[in-house]
């Protein structure tokens, strides 16, 4: 029997599969109409993406990184500036 933190855990993994695919629709569609409504229902995935890891968090099911260093955040946009 599944575990509340397996399904937890299983949500999160197909959000977040969805909001990447999603991405990728909405820069391809030709359609406005269509557009629009994927992109309605990225930002309808991605409140429940994100209400579901805050979810996860206050369970101990999910622990964030460690921040970055002020280094590694500038050699990053260093690399996104440069189109590397």
């Amino acid at each position: 029997m599944l575990q509340d933190k397996d399904i937890v855990n299983d949500y999160l993994a197909g959000l977040n599969a969805s909001l990447t695919g999603y991405a990728g629709y909405i820069s391809q569609s030709n359609n406005a109409q269509l557009r629009q409504t994927l992109i309605q229902l990225r930002n309808q995935d991605e409140t429940r993406q994100r209400t579901m890891y805050e979810y996860a968090l206050q369970k101990g099911y999910s622990q964030p990184a460690a921040p970055a260093s002020q280094e590694v955040v500038q050699q990053l946009k260093t690399q996104l500036n440069s189109g590397q």
